[in-house]
């Protein structure tokens, strides 16, 4: 008899050791987590799709973006040329399924005013600088938001509590173009501690455009020359706070938020009586947990960059995708600037979806 059961416990036993429920969940966990990537990514698809529509058809209110470009600039006879050579004088609904396909392909036309370059072209030869300008800002959200949140979730109620959640109201309610130009006025005009604007020095960016990347820093170390290092952080220092505070106000309250409400779970209670301070509650048990937020919500914070990015680049003549954005928005060549916009939504929507997965491997909650 006990032979028997002793038989049928092995039988049920897989050959790794696991009980059965143990492996079951375990195989679950790994097909839920290949469904969400799926569901994750085929919702990518139509969120694109949408934003692309939306800007298709807004420039297209304006009229055909060559007559409201060039208008004032050709003859009727040119103009009507001109029209008819790009395909704007057939049926919208002809114009939009043609410029999807064109998407699929990575053309995203080209620009009406300036050289006549390929939209992909400046995405490609500004999108660099942008891109640097969102890293710099997400270094100092994540510098500036993090910690502070941790301190105003330690002292909860008190006076420094009460200061950082009005600093961080200010952060993120404060336009960052104003913002902007209070630090360039202090700072540069004032003080005259920091450039007032642009990348580099004119010198730096002559040396630096020979590298090759697109990003000063990256060439700048590549060169070996420390002057342009320095150089380059000098003229970052004013766009990356002023971009990467407005961050840093919206990291700071959910920081704080959620470490105030991982404090009233039952394992922080059993640590808090052990003995355990209360600065080591924040920094070892508390602390992790109360990140997982940040990470879904880095996807929309890109998203802010990059629409704060048109006014923090033209604040600062940082010549981005946003610096360029306004120069076209200026010029009225809305094919450059619908070209820039699909290019930013896909961008948005990608970064979504990283973040997505980088979450559900980090909390296997948001799978289910």
């Amino acid at each position: 008899m006990t032979s028997n059961v002793a038989a049928s416990s092995a039988g049920t036993t897989p050959a790794d050791g696991l009980p059965p429920a143990r492996t079951a969940r375990r195989r679950s966990g790994g097909t839920s987590l290949g469904r969400y990537i799926l569901i994750r990514f085929l919702l990518m698809i139509p969120t694109v799709l949408i934003l692309v529509t939306v800007v298709f058809f807004l420039i297209r209110l304006t009229g055909d973006p060559i007559t409201t470009a060039l208008g004032g600039q050709l003859t009727p006879a040119q103009l009507a040329e001109r029209i008819h050579a790009a395909g704007y004088d057939r049926p919208v609904l002809v114009q939009y399924f043609e410029y999807l396909g064109q998407i699929l392909t990575f053309d995203f036309g080209t620009t009406l005013t300036g050289n006549r370059m390929p939209v992909t072209e400046v995405l490609v030869t500004y999108g660099s600088a942008t891109l640097e300008l969102v890293i710099y800002a997400l270094i100092v959200a994540f510098v500036v938001g993090i910690p502070l949140g941790m301190v105003a979730a330690a002292k909860r109620d008190r006076w420094p509590d009460a200061s950082l959640r009005v600093s961080a109201i200010l952060f993120y309610a404060t336009p960052v173009f104003f913002s902007g130009l209070v630090a360039k006025l202090i700072f540069s005009v004032w003080l005259g501690w920091l450039p007032v604007s642009g990348r580099a020095n004119v010198r730096t960016e002559i040396a630096l455009s020979k590298e090759g990347t697109g990003i000063y820093l990256i060439d700048a170390i590549a060169s070996g020359n420390p002057a342009y290092v320095q150089d380059v952080l000098l003229h970052a220092i004013l766009p990356a706070a002023t971009l990467g505070l407005l961050t840093a106000g919206i990291f700071l309250r959910l920081v704080r938020t959620n470490l105030i409400g991982t404090y009233n779970m039952p394992y922080i209670d059993a640590a808090r009586s052990r003995g355990v301070s209360e600065g080591r509650l924040v920094r070892t048990h508390a602390y992790r947990p109360a990140l997982i937020p940040i990470i879904t919500v880095i996807g929309l914070q890109i998203a802010l960059m990059l629409g704060g990015a048109v006014l923090t680049e033209t604040t600062f003549e940082w010549k981005g995708l946003g610096f360029q954005l306004a120069a076209y928005l200026g010029a009225r060549d809305f094919v450059a600037v619908q070209g820039i916009v699909a290019m930013i939504a896909v961008i948005v929507a990608v970064t979504n979806f990283v973040v997505d997965i980088i979450a559900a491997f980090v909390d296997p909650r948001v799978r289910y």
